[in-house]
């Protein structure tokens, strides 16, 4: 038991008295840590590029890259306004290597210009999207660091190592972290926000403004971390506060003082990321722009941002007004359920995951010492994913990606319980969740865990990015051509890629009478989640004989 209470202003260091930090004074320990460590990152790093190197685009992919590619070579923001340059700048450094030929000429929406870039340009769609992954995978290798280091200040470096090995095995991270899109970044960004906060209540003077420039980071790559905005100034001033002086009013000027340098830090690498495409800011928009009502409209008005950005928020509003249609457990319904994201990451998160998250969570509340902790892990958590649930698209848990990442800084929270098994059951959980990960390998977008049958049974209770978000049709080619050759193909695929590229010569089935569909019934599964009338049909009176990475379904007719 502990017999003293430690001052607030220790609290960012790690805690001393930890059985943990206790352990690597032994000879030899202080390389312990860093080699685990390089070992967990390794492992990762094996994972995404080899999932990166086997994927073919998926559906927001060639959206990304494209633009990417467009900022490099005509210097303007032109598409994708719905999402700020930032990630797509990082998208770009790895395009820039690639260097595939562009033509700035080509009309048509973001869509129709990502599939010229990849298939009809005269580039190497695999050569293109492995390196425009590359960046973002080193990227979300970085962010694991945050992780390690953020639970290592609060529990020692056994934490630090749980925290960092349910980020390096978590599938939704590294599903999404080896794709050239922006959720990653953003939960990063944001997690790199919040420890610099953390570390603030020590020196406030660096780190203060680091955090904005941190939080500004996430802005300008996706809109979404808009809600976390008002946290993360709340959370510069308490870290100030507590820093603190015994004169209050001078407390409170200061910590007025930190959130105003955290905003104005986070506006500047807004505006920074706009004009290094573009320093003439030139904005004119090539996709329909929705005019927004009442408190939309206030807020946009409001945003102290490039016209371009404001744009972006109204056709982001836009999505929300649509009636975009979800599929949980079975059921196919229009609009969005609250319920959704939990739902959902309860199917896709391993089991050992889930424990090791509520014992952390309650860890954080529950030892004093690790209470100042709590409003920088669980409160960025609990708001970011109750706007998340106000959504109108329940596409995926993607939209949540920053809860394996806040919530495993928590977990190592669990090493600081004063139980004489908590070290024990935690190394246990973590193994449980290495193996159900290394399992799925390499199909990590499919993920489900041992309770919902794996993989193989994800399609039945979900759909789009949480199981089929177009990453197989290269598998696909490769199954036809090997099992099925010379075979009638009738083809339903959802996804961004050109099915003709991989040699994949196929009808749709729904443009034709059903007498004469026969042969092979190709479906990827969220259009078998989805699919109604015609379709449906099809489906039910064919039978099915094999699949394609836990994504598409072949049927025999």
């Amino acid at each position: 038991m502990m017999t003293r209470e430690l001052h607030p202003v220790l609290l960012p260091r790690a805690l001393p008295e930890a059985p943990a930090a206790r352990a690597t004074g032994r000879p030899g320990g202080r390389w312990l840590v860093p080699l685990l460590a390089v070992v967990l990152l390794a492992q990762m790093a094996v994972a995404m590029v080899t999932t990166a190197v086997r994927q073919t685009p998926t559906i927001d992919e060639p959206v990304y890259v494209a633009t990417a590619t467009d900022y490099l070579r005509v210097h303007e923001v032109r598409l994708n306004p719905e999402h700020p340059p930032l990630g797509k700048l990082v998208i770009a450094a790895g395009v820039a290597v690639a260097d595939p030929h562009h033509d700035p000429s080509f009309a048509g929406d973001q869509g129709r210009v990502g599939r010229h870039l990849l298939y009809e340009s005269g580039n190497d769609p695999w050569r293109v999207m492995l390196w425009a992954r590359l960046p973002v995978i080193a990227l979300t290798l970085a962010f694991g660091l945050v992780v390690l280091a953020f639970a290592r200040e609060l529990v020692g470096p056994a934490g630090g190592l749980v925290a960092l090995a349910l980020y390096a095995f978590s599938p939704d991270v590294i599903a999404h972290g080896s794709l050239a899109t922006l959720d990653v970044p953003t939960a990063g960004f944001l997690l790199t926000s919040v420890w610099l906060l953390w570390r603030a209540r020590r020196r406030p003077h660096l780190y203060v403004p680091l955090a904005g420039l941190a939080a500004g980071a996430a802005l300008a790559t996706k809109m979404s971390a808009l809600a976390a905005v008002p946290v993360l100034l709340a959370l510069a001033a308490w870290s100030v506060w507590c820093h603190g002086s015994r004169d209050r009013r001078r407390a409170l000027t200061r910590a007025v003082a930190a959130a105003a340098v955290v905003a104005v830090c986070a506006i500047a690498v807004v505006w920074v990321s706009y004009l290094v495409v573009d320093p003439r800011l030139r904005w004119t928009p090539r996709q329909h722009v929705p005019v927004v009502h009442g408190l939309r409209a206030v807020l946009v008005d409001l945003m102290p941002f490039p016209e371009s950005y404001r744009d972006g928020m109204r056709v982001q509003f836009g999505f929300e007004n649509h009636p975009w249609q979800g599929f949980l457990f079975g059921r196919l319904y229009t609009g969005s359920l609250w319920y959704y994201l939990p739902a959902a990451l309860v199917v896709k998160t391993p089991l050992g995951m889930l424990a090791l998250w509520a014992a952390g969570a309650v860890a954080v509340v529950a030892v004093r010492r690790l209470r100042p902790a709590a409003p920088y892990l669980l409160v960025p958590t609990a708001v970011l994913l109750g706007a998340a649930m106000t959504g109108s698209r329940d596409f995926g848990t993607r939209y949540a990606v920053f809860v394996p990442m806040f919530l495993a800084v928590a977990a190592g929270s669990l090493l600081a319980v004063r139980w004489r098994w908590a070290g024990a059951a935690a190394g246990a959980l973590v193994l449980f969740v290495a193996v159900s990960s290394v399992r799925t390998f390499p199909f990590y977008l499919p993920y489900s865990n041992e309770a919902f049958g794996g993989p193989a049974r994800t399609h039945l209770r979900l759909h789009d990015s949480n199981v089929d978000w177009g990453q197989d049709l290269g598998r696909l080619a490769d199954r036809l051509r090997e099992r099925y050759p010379g075979e009638r193909v009738w083809l339903v695929y959802k996804g961004s890629g050109v099915p003709s590229y991989y040699g994949i010569e196929a009808a749709d089935p729904r443009r034709v009478p059903a007498g004469e569909v026969r042969g092979l019934l190709v479906v990827s599964d969220s259009s078998v989640a989805k699919a109604t009338g015609r379709l449906a049909e099809l489906i039910d009176s064919s039978r099915p004989i094999d699949q394609v990475g836990h994504s598409i379904t072949i049927y025999r007719r």
